[in-house]
């Protein structure tokens, strides 16, 4: 028996305490503290989260969290998000075995823009189109907990997008004794990791204590050519004020990814899915990007062209720079009074990565207001080639934060606490062309992965001296969020009560420097001369260019404000130490993101406006019980959302324009169950269920003709069941795992007339700890991921409908998904000191 299990299965009522308070996982230090309020002297014996799957939770809302004693057992590397797959209610499509291509995240059928995601407090959502970028997040070695909240918010979440729930990890913190770590991993598809770790312990006059990491990882593709390599320093500084929970820490991250992307298969275009009609398409199974390039010609005197698409692998890289800083505090002002600061700031510089074209040496962007005359991009001393040039589209974001609380406790039964939530985002996005690398011409680069955004001499240049770009537009995203919350302890601690409301300001000023075409997003950045449209009136203009009848709006600033009053009430009674029963109810938003509010057009008067009217709202209710004693933490809920003022892409009979706008109302509901059991020591089961049923109450009105059957179907990529398992036992200094994950059918069109079907994945997991025979922390460790090597879906790429005749919503006419990874291996060996 390793000193670990002995540590859980000796644990003493004090230590249950304070193990409990240690798996506390709120979003925020104000949170954090306003929970630890609530834990119970229970007087038991045994362990208050069995194997790090599951954890005894007090709150009165669904919540489930893990910890690092389940994320150690997992692959090295590897996503926290795929870890919390065995999560009842969530649904993680991982693009590779190891996650550093990022994923798709489903959250009680909201997918991941919907859901607000935080890291030691900070919000992690993309603050221009929440998207969360699962390959950007904190090494798993170093995370602490993750908390997955099913369709609630805490009473202080700084967030603009969260009608799905929230999803939370914390960091760990320094420990008072010096030692530390480092680990090697190799695996297939030449997978090579370094990871290392040093605590310093308590050092100093006040006992500061701090950890620095680096890690190193690199691997290829499961399937054609390229690699992906992310590279990770971390560090984190912890002091502790008195001995009563007080102190100050101060983390850092940075994150550096280089990754060639994956081309995913086609599906059919009929109305069922058949693996073998995908294998014999054009478009099969292990369709990739295109492993040759044809060298270009560039001569003198003839018309060249570049023949190749834009699928070669080599210009399929997506880049992306990422960091932050992340302060959190606690104080004790008075006996009562706690006071919790929580400022951040976040870096952000990426890119898609597949953004090409090809230019004519005489086209009207290169000609600008010039009515002849051309570039010439390749160097042969003629302006008649066509030409391939990089067009990216970079963002580059600069983020701050705040999250402060006030909490009072005039009693020990009652505490009330005041929050403020300040979020203000510069996000910056460009795309200025830059020129390709043919020093190879069979295997040509981009000169820069950022095309022409840093170096003067990458940039393309018109003759009016313009840098040509794809897009230009500067946002500002703000918000200032006040929130009160009382939490309160009746009967003899028998019902506990939480009341909280939290009131969101935000605020969105767009910036836009290219010409926009009436209702869309589309933008021409040019200097070519424009003329006045036959469609503009007295009281607006529209523009057009050459011979096009398109109209555009000339570059502008607009904004937009949105605020709301959002209630979060949740109620436990607690029968006795081991049963309790609890209700909730939580109203949440997710705010147009800013491609939503860059489609603009003219109303009569003259205003800019923009087809969204409304930021989509959620209203959940859920009820659950828990039963919590030493071996045995189990749960079951029952949960209804209603999804308000859902947005997309859909046609306007009054302007006669596609837009995204408001369509109508969802219906969600479902039941997640959750158990974890111990019956020996060297034993643990943990077993999940989810069901989702959702049901889209409106049609989808395309155009003046179309009107899509959606109202009564269901959400695209959402199975209706999903079921976990981990079973896990010890021998000695022999540690071995097994998990299952099962997903049910999911749907690809919004009129679910295609769909994929059920897989199951199963993982397995084995350690040879040296920590038996004196070496603690010290081990060998083996992960096989889909060991059945089980053929299958990850991420959808859905639309409205597979139907030759009738347009889809996405860029190509058939819907696509990502390959799920095959069977892989990994070893890893860790030695701690």
């Amino acid at each position: 028996m390793t000193s670990r299990k002995q540590l859980i299965w000796a644990t003493t009522a004090l230590a249950g305490v304070l193990s409990l308070a240690g798996t506390a996982s709120a979003q925020s230090t104000g949170t954090e503290a306003a929970e630890l309020k609530e834990i119970v002297v229970t007087g038991q014996r045994g362990p208050r989260t069995i194997d790090g799957v599951i954890t005894a939770e007090s709150v009165g809302k669904s919540r489930s969290t893990i910890n690092q004693e389940l994320i150690s057992t997992q692959a090295s590397g590897q996503s926290i998000n795929e870890v919390l797959n065995l999560v009842p209610g969530m649904n993680f499509t991982n693009n590779d075995p190891y996650g550093s291509s990022g994923g798709n995240i489903r959250l009680h059928g909201f997918d991941g823009p919907r859901i607000a995601q935080t890291f030691d407090g900070m919000p992690l959502n993309d603050s221009g189109n929440y998207s969360l970028y699962t390959n950007q997040q904190l090494d798993s070695d170093l995370i602490d907990k993750a908390t997955v909240n099913t369709g609630t918010t805490d009473a202080d979440s700084p967030t603009a997008s969260a009608t799905g729930g929230t999803i939370n990890i914390s960091s760990i913190t320094p420990t008072e004794d010096f030692g530390g770590w480092v680990q090697g991993s190799l695996g297939d598809f030449n997978y090579k990791r370094f990871a290392m770790l040093l605590n310093t312990g308590a050092v100093g006059p006040w006992g500061t204590r701090a950890w620095f990491a680096y890690s190193d990882q690199s691997y290829d593709k499961f399937k054609g050519l390229g690699d992906l390599n992310k590279t990770q320093y971390n560090a984190k500084i912890y002091q502790p004020i008195r001995d009563n929970g007080d102190f100050v820490s101060l983390a850092f991250h940075w994150n550096r990814n280089r990754n060639n992307a994956y081309n995913g298969p086609y599906l059919i275009q009929s109305a069922t899915d058949s693996r073998s009609d995908v294998e014999v398409s054009p478009y099969g199974w292990d369709v990739d990007y295109v492993n040759t390039y044809t060298a270009p010609t560039f001569r003198n005197g003839t018309a060249d062209t570049d023949s190749n698409t834009t699928n070669y692998y080599g210009l399929r890289i997506n880049p992306s720079d990422t960091g932050n800083i992340r302060g959190q505090s606690r104080f004790t002002l008075a006996k009562g009074l706690t006071f919790t600061f929580d400022p951040s700031f976040q870096y952000t510089l990426a890119n898609g990565g597949s953004q090409q074209t090809t230019l004519t040496e005489t086209n009207a962007l290169l000609r600008g207001s010039q009515t002849s005359g051309g570039v010439d991009l390749n160097g042969d001393g003629d302006t008649l080639d066509t030409v391939r040039v990089m067009a990216p589209s970079n963002t580059h974001t600069q983020r701050y934060g705040i999250n402060t609380s006030l909490l009072w406790s005039p009693s020990e039964n009652h505490s009330f606490r005041l929050a403020y939530t300040f979020d203000w985002a510069r996000h910056r996005q460009t795309g200025q062309y830059g020129y390709i690398d043919y020093s190879d011409p069979t295997a040509p680069v981009f000169a820069d992965i950022w095309g022409g955004l840093k170096e003067e001499s990458n940039r393309i240049v018109n003759l009016d001296g313009y840098a040509l770009r794809s897009r230009d537009r500067l946002s500002y995203a703000e918000l200032n969020q006040f929130a009160v919350e009382y939490r309160g302890k009746f009967i003899d601690d028998h019902l506990r009560l939480s009341l909280g409301v939290r009131a969101p300001f935000f605020k969105r000023e767009m910036n836009q420097n290219c010409y926009s075409a009436k209702g869309t997003s589309s933008v021409l950045c040019t200097t070519q001369t424009a003329t006045v449209s036959p469609n503009s009136t007295t009281n607006y203009t529209y523009y057009r260019f050459g011979t096009s009848t398109t109209d555009y709006i000339a570059p502008y600033s607009r904004e937009k404000s949105f605020d709301d009053i959002l209630p979060n009430l949740n109620a436990t009674w607690r029968f006795n130490s081991a049963h309790s029963v609890y209700g909730s109810y939580a109203e949440s938003l997710t705010l147009p993101r800013t491609d939503n509010l860059y489609t603009v057009t003219y109303n009569a008067d003259g205003d800019l406006v923009s087809p969204i009217v409304d930021p989509e709202k959620s209203k959940t209710f859920d009820i659950g019980y828990r039963y919590q004693s030493g071996t045995l933490i189990a749960s079951a809920s029952l949960w209804y959302s209603q999804f308000e003022n859902r947005i997309l892409s859909t046609y306007d009979e009054e302007t006669g324009i596609y837009a995204d706008r408001n369509v109508g109302d969802v219906d969600l509901k479902g039941f997640d169950a959750q158990l974890g059991f111990s019956p020996i020591e060297s034993l643990s089961v943990y077993l999940s269920a989810s069901y989702n049923d959702s049901e889209i109450k409106d049609d989808v009105v395309y155009n003046s003709t179309t009107t899509y059957a959606t109202a009564g179907k269901t959400l695209v990529e959402v199975p209706d069941w999903t079921f976990g398992l981990r079973a896990q036992y010890e021998t000695g200094p022999l540690q071995t795992g097994v998990q299952v994950k099962y997903v049910g059918e999911r749907w690809v069109t919004d009129v679910n007339d295609l769909k994929v079907d059920a897989y199951t994945t199963v993982n397995a997991d084995a350690r040879f700890d040296l920590g038996y025979f004196g070496m603690a922390g010290t081990y060998v460790q083996l992960n096989v991921i889909n060991l059945f090597d089980e053929d299958y879906y990850g991420s959808l790429g859905t639309i409205v409908t597979v139907t030759p005749t009738e347009p889809g919503y996405s860029a190509s006419s058939r819907p696509y998904a990502s390959q799920g990874a095959p069977r892989t291996i990994q070893a890893s060996v860790r030695y701690a000191f």
